[in-house]
């Protein structure tokens, strides 16, 4: 069972990138998935979050109307599209699954893939 991170990279602030998600060992539409992000001494906070029954989607107040998160059932995969991004998106960024419905809380999270650098910096 494994939750593999990927995308992320260096970005000029106003870029975009498509971070995703891809599992393998379990069936990712039978979870939520959140993504969340961890800058340098700072907690890892939620980002978004799309759920298992009905697609519902959850974002932070800091990324609406800028990040967009989806899934790909027949990919086995889930994507946060990020745009117009900023100095401060910058950060590691970590996917989770959950049986629980979408949470902030990261102790309800069952898997967690190992993260992937997102930087944004001219």
């Amino acid at each position: 069972v494994q939750l593999q991170a990927s995308g992320g990279g260096l970005v000029q602030p106003g870029g975009s990138l498509r971070l995703s998600c891809a599992a393998s060992g379990f069936t990712l539409d039978d979870y939520a998935i959140g993504w969340f992000r961890q800058a340098p001494g700072k907690e890892r906070e939620g980002v978004s979050c799309i759920s298992s029954s009905d697609g519902s989607t959850y974002y932070a107040n800091s990324v609406k109307g800028r990040f967009t998160i989806s899934r790909d059932n027949a990919k086995n995969t889930v994507y946060l599209q990020m745009n117009s991004l900023k100095p401060e998106d910058t950060a590691v960024y970590y996917c989770a699954a959950t049986l629980e419905s979408c949470h902030n809380d990261i102790t309800e999270y069952d898997y967690w893939g190992q993260g992937t650098q997102v930087t944004v910096s001219s």
